[in-house]
């Protein structure tokens, strides 16, 4: 009895220890750098397969697999203007596992009426891309700058018939942007798609559109457009010799992007990494390739720079898209 309770201290201590060292190595294979990722991702895109977003995800998911070791699934989860989709990683574990494909619509299906959702959900982790709306006329139109344009619609409410791929969509809010800049009046003619809206106005049925300048690069080559402005943060690699708004003194930026981001509670050492990876499978040659070849702009951004310009559009478009009347009654 004198040797057993002699040895208990000694058995108190190494239990002490064990269960030290356990939870030790339990943090590091639940976050720890050196073991994420231990097994199979998840990239779920909101939209249908074959689109922009869904093309880029998947060479993108190509480009992350070699980065991180392991296999990334694609997966397409649509509905409700990519709510559905974004809805389901937000409820997946925070853990870095399930990765959403983060659309600029992810800043705006709030304000629309369509999820409770907001992009403050996620943790971003890169930027890839952009795709900057184009302000496009026919040859033939009465304006030759974006200010002429705008001091008319200005002069005229109402008058300038301006073409869309869609209530809501990024282009109708790209038209809404510049008419909010110099208190002008469009009206709004929406389509079901940009080439539906592109084709309107060579045949005359409209005005102008605002779609991506990929969209309307055949009729500029042809001779029957010419566009204003483009509206993202460069020139159109595909038009570059059309100046931004900015450059022409209009303080307006809209474009697409696309992103990549995991749910906002997943521990920042997983999103370390995988933002080190992304930034790899981004910076690819594939990934640029095809960037290139879809008239999309090569964009990369870290998570944090993504994240603020997210932050930023989420409160302007909460504030824009009200004024529009365009919100879904929840």
């Amino acid at each position: 009895m004198k040797k057993l309770r002699s040895s208990l201290p000694i058995i108190t201590v190494l239990v002490i220890v064990l269960a030290l060292f356990t939870g030790c190595t339990q943090t590091k294979s639940t976050g720890g750098k050196t073991d994420f990722p231990t097994k199979q991702l998840t990239l779920v895109v909101p939209y249908s397969p074959g689109g922009a977003s869904d093309t880029v995800a998947r060479i993108f998911a190509q480009e992350l697999e070699k980065s991180l070791g392991k296999p990334v699934i694609v997966t397409n989860k649509t509905g409700a203007s990519g709510a559905v989709g974004l809805e389901f990683v937000k409820n997946s574990t925070a853990d870095g596992y399930t990765i959403a494909y983060m659309p600029v619509e992810s800043t705006m299906i709030s304000a629309l009426g369509l999820t409770d959702l907001t992009s403050n959900d996620f943790a971003f982790f890169a930027r890839a891309m952009t795709i900057p709306a184009s302000v496009t006329v026919r040859k033939d139109a009465k304006w030759n700058t974006l200010e002429e344009f705008l001091t008319d619609a200005k002069a005229n409410p109402g008058k300038i018939l301006v073409g869309n791929s869609g209530t809501g969509s990024i282009w109708h809010i790209s038209a809404a942007l510049l008419e909010q800049a110099n208190d002008s009046k469009f009206t709004h003619v929406p389509f079901e798609g940009g080439a539906p809206a592109v084709a309107a106005l060579m045949g005359g049925n409209i005005d102008a559109v605002t779609v991506s300048p990929s969209e309307v690069k055949a009729g500029v080559d042809g001779g029957e457009f010419k566009v204003l402005a483009v509206l993202g943060e460069e020139r159109s690699s595909i038009i570059p010799d059309v100046h931004t708004a900015k450059e022409q003194g209009i303080d307006v930026v809209a474009q697409a992007w696309g992103s990549f981001a995991v749910p906002k509670d997943t521990p920042e050492e997983v999103v370390e990494i995988l933002e080190e990876a992304a930034k790899t499978a981004i910076n690819s040659d594939a990934v640029k390739k095809l960037l290139a070849e879809r008239g999309f702009e090569f964009a990369y951004l870290p998570g944090a720079e993504m994240d603020a310009i997210a932050k930023k559009q989420l409160e302007m478009y909460a504030e824009l898209i009200p004024k529009l009347g365009i919100a879904q009654k929840k």
